[in-house]
């Protein structure tokens, strides 16, 4: 049997931005639009876990997000804080950011459109998961399913991240080659919450491709900003009838599960499925409950 590569990246015009993409299946098949999550490449949804997502009759598309990897980067610059965010959405101040989670989503609605599909499935890991539910909630009729995972519905009441979480979202970006590998690697091994060598030894080559394909800290602080600026979704869930799972892993350091817990119960009829070893991240000892649940919510 032939392996399933990805296609060669190609560039999409969406909602004003231009949106680099690659894709792997056939696309006569069910499309699935993969959404990744703050600061993170296409790439990090693994070639060999999407392959395996088509290998099971799904055309499987992945993307850049504005400002991070190849896509569009914005030329306004934001100097954000995070500890001065969450000191103003405690006390309820107005945040105003270059964009919302709802113009990303947008964004994805557009890259349907320059690839004349009508309606996906969608399945996004943290901030792709809060761009996924903008997805259903404000442009539902292009969502066929929805798999949030690792996500959250935006109420700042809800736990914050581990200390040691907060210290890997706060750090200061390392912009040459080897200071970003090594900053990579100990990141991930904080956002594993869990011992994966085999991971580990993955890390350095997937920090390389990435480095490789370009670093936007500036992109990563707006990304940030438009989380804090989009709020509480819960009202807008309460509104989505695409059938849905929420996938969250119990130890996940950085977006607790009680942020996963709260997006099922803010959607009518959502499943969810609780992961004992699965941190914020998505190892390959957990790709088939994952693979799994995001299969049978496109009925393949």
């Amino acid at each position: 049997m032939t392996a399933i590569t990805a296609s060669p990246e190609a560039f999409a015009p969406a909602n004003g931005m231009t949106l680099c993409y690659d894709s792997f299946g056939d696309p006569a098949a069910t499309p699935l639009l993969l959404i990744m999550g703050l600061g993170a490449q296409m790439v990090v949804w693994d070639d060999d876990f999407c392959a395996d997502l088509a290998g099971r009759g799904l055309y499987v598309i992945r993307f850049d997000n504005r400002d991070i990897g190849r896509s569009t980067w914005l030329d306004k610059s934001a100097a954000v804080n995070l500890m001065d965010l969450v000191m103003k959405q405690m006390r309820g101040e107005a945040i105003a950011p270059p964009y919302l989670l709802r113009d990303m989503a947008a964004d994805a609605v557009g890259l349907l459109d320059h690839l004349g599909i009508k309606a996906a499935h969608i399945a996004g890991a943290s901030m792709g998961g809060m761009i996924a539910q903008e997805m259903a909630v404000h442009f539902a009729s292009r969502v066929l399913s929805l798999t949030s995972i690792m996500s959250s519905t935006g109420n700042p009441a809800l736990p914050g991240p581990t200390p040691e979480a907060t210290t890997v979202l706060m750090r200061a970006p390392a912009l040459d080659r080897q200071g970003y590998i090594d900053s990579f690697c100990a990141s991930w091994k904080v956002l594993r919450a869990g011992d994966f060598p085999d991971e580990e030894a993955l890390d350095p080559a997937r920090a390389a491709r990435m480095f490789a394909r370009g670093l936007n800290p500036a992109g990563v602080a707006r990304q940030m900003l438009a989380i804090f600026a989009s709020g509480n979704r819960e009202a807008g869930l309460a509104t989505v009838r695409a059938p849905t799972l929420v996938i969250h892993g119990v130890p996940d350091p950085l977006v607790r599960i009680e942020a996963g817990r709260a997006t099922a119960a803010a959607i009518p009829g959502a499943q969810m499925m609780e992961v004992a070893g699965m941190g914020h991240a998505m190892p390959r000892e957990i790709w088939p409950q994952v693979i799994g649940g995001i299969a049978g919510m496109c009925g393949v």
